[in-house]
């Protein structure tokens, strides 16, 4: 039902979509400009243009891959317009229950991803952050998944790269 309403440019259909995929669609945007305002309209201007081209969606099983790929693409382009940077501000005395990494280890690997090309930090996005297949990812970001296998197998190279140096920092303070 969704697709048919889709093709037909219901607006109704807004709201289902975005109930459905706004989360994913959002994360994606977020890698890739680290402005959640940004990934937000970006969200909004995505799901406009798919209602504006849902004619063009012929496979009913490939609503999921394109309505991520046109957030990718207004992702990159926001991304290209606006070359400023956010950085991640860490807030002292916040305590949490300790489960999994710790908070250092994921403030190093945020910092790690942010250091990536864009288009690298959306193939790590949506193949390690929405474990989509690597032929998902490939057909998002309209390339091989030889290319994406490629782009991947160097983010993940750099990342290594970054966090065993940081590793090697010592980061207690002494007062």
């Amino acid at each position: 039902m969704t697709v048919q309403a889709l093709r037909r440019g219901r607006p109704e259909v807004l709201a289902e979509l975005l109930d459905r995929y706004g989360r994913d669609m959002q994360a994606v945007a977020y890698l890739i400009v680290r402005d959640r305002a940004a990934a937000e309209d970006i969200v909004a201007d995505s799901l406009l243009a798919a209602l504006a081209h849902g004619r063009s969606l012929r496979d009913d099983d490939a609503l999921r891959p394109w309505l991520l790929r046109i957030a990718t693409n207004k992702a990159l382009r926001y991304r290209q317009r606006a070359a400023h940077v956010v950085d991640l501000q860490v807030v002292e005395g916040a305590v949490a229950e300790p489960r999994g990494p710790t908070a250092d280890d994921s403030l190093a690997l945020w910092q790690a991803v942010r250091g990536l090309p864009p288009r690298m930090r959306a193939a790590i996005g949506l193949r390690y952050y929405l474990d989509l297949p690597v032929e998902t990812v490939a057909e998002v970001l309209q390339v091989s998944p030889n290319t994406i296998k490629t782009q991947l197998k160097s983010a993940l190279g750099h990342l290594r790269t970054a966090l065993a140096e940081l590793k090697h920092h010592d980061f207690d303070y002494v007062f």
